[in-house]
């Protein structure tokens, strides 16, 4: 007779996961938010990451932090509202929250947001609603986000496995396997399997950044990316700063806003990007997976686009706004990182993007510009930094992409061949 199958080591509840869950908490607070004596958190999450909640603000409390407020969603009632609520009311978000939120951040609070939301939760819903709800939700935020995209605060995103997540990554395992499964994708994406997660980090960071300072030293004014369905010259934008892995905020925090994280990025100009690319993975938004895209630029505006899956659905997303036509982000990624290494694909851009040298349409990171104080929204423009409500990553990289750096002169050196670094790391 056969006795029941092992439990997966990071079967939630274990002795394995629950070690692993503290060291995810504290590398979020260490390394990721670096909060500061006396400063308050803010924290955002699905109700299924109370456990990891409760982890981070128990550290949160450990490095000094004088309050942790958290606010929880829950996809039940998101759900609620689609299937019942009055349809004139989808153009309507909460100002009020986004005001507070605003405040708050305003104040010196730092941002900590836990993703882990089911990716396909609106598959099915009304799209014309979700687009509407997503614009309201979008236009009350704008002031909230701007203080994150222009890094005035210390802030940070990690995740945490949820059944629904789990399930549509990991289809063919029973749910609590799926769960297990991806607890450990997110462990070892994160770089917390090593015998010291913060030093592990320290390294990590130290690679992104010598790769970031060779951009900017070299200070190129264009990208070139070719390979399968790609000839696309990126114009990067007047006096653009590469950047990558941990990052001084505008408060002086130095932290890691995203872990994981694999990119150096930097911003693109709006008006200087030319040719065809295409999409080398799936894009999950709003509850669809769009496949296959193809776009081609002119005068660094998307004019023509297809996509074998869900081309409605991006078609709807280049109309938010005029800026949503427009590249806000240029990120440059290994082939061989780990999160392309493990062969998942997580429909999660905090991990996706990360597998993969990508780009972003809409709003452009401020963060990623020289000399911006005192410069606003137009002049910010002049010198090629994009504005919109949105900012979606969608990955273009792989084995077969190669990417130049393209000089003023228009003399050229290889960046990337096959999808990994030229230069020494």
């Amino acid at each position: 007779m056969t006795g029941p199958a092992p439990e997966h080591p990071y079967a939630p509840g274990s002795a394995q996961f629950e070690a692993m869950l503290d060291r995810l908490g504290e590398v979020a607070v260490r390394t990721g938010l670096n909060v500061a004596p006396g400063q308050q958190v803010i924290v955002t999450a699905p109700l299924e990451a109370v456990p990891l909640v409760r982890r981070v603000t128990e550290h949160a409390y450990k490095a000094g932090a004088s309050l942790v407020t958290t606010f929880y969603s829950d996809e039940e009632s998101t759900l609620a509202r689609y299937r019942y609520a009055q349809d004139d009311t989808f153009d309507t978000a909460a100002e009020w929250l986004a005001k507070g939120m605003t405040e708050g951040f305003r104040s010196g609070a730092a941002r900590m947001a836990i993703t882990g939301s089911n990716p396909a939760l609106l598959a099915g819903q009304d799209a014309s609603r979700i687009s509407r709800a997503s614009r309201a939700a979008s236009r009350v935020n704008r002031p909230a986000m701007e203080i994150i995209t222009n890094f005035d605060v210390n802030w940070n995103i990690v995740a945490t496995a949820t059944p629904a997540w789990a399930k549509l990554v990991f289809p063919d395992l029973p749910e609590q396997d799926a769960v297990a499964r991806l607890w450990q994708a997110i462990f070892e994406a994160s770089r917390l399997t090593g015998k010291d997660p913060v030093a592990d980090w320290a390294e990590h960071n130290a690679t992104l950044h010598k790769r970031a300072a060779f951009l900017n030293d070299v200070r190129y004014s264009a990208l070139h990316f070719t390979g399968p369905g790609t000839d696309l010259r990126v114009g990067l934008a007047d006096g653009h700063e590469w950047a990558g892995g941990s990052e001084a905020a505008g408060n002086g925090v130095v932290c890691n806003p995203n872990i994981p994280t694999e990119e150096v990025f930097t911003t693109p100009h709006r008006l200087k990007v030319d040719g065809y690319v295409a999409s080398t993975k799936p894009l999950s938004h709003q509850g669809t997976l769009i496949d296959d895209i193809r776009v081609r630029f002119e005068g660094g505006k998307i004019v023509e686009m297809h996509a074998s899956k869900g081309e409605d659905v991006f078609a709807r997303v280049l109309d938010t706004d005029e800026g949503a036509r427009r590249l806000g982000e240029v990120a440059l990624v290994p082939h061989s990182s780990p999160i392309s290494s493990s062969g998942i694909l997580f429909q999660n851009t905090l991990f996706d993007e990360n597998a993969a040298s990508h780009l972003a349409i809409g709003q452009a990171y401020t963060k990623c510009m020289q000399d911006t104080a005192g410069q606003d929204e137009a002049a910010l423009a002049a010198r090629g930094a994009n504005n919109s409500m949105i900012h979606i990553d969608w990955m273009i990289g792989s084995a077969e992409i190669d990417v130049d750096g393209v000089a003023a002169d228009g003399s050229r050196a290889p960046l990337m061949r096959k999808g990994e670094w030229v230069i020494a790391s």
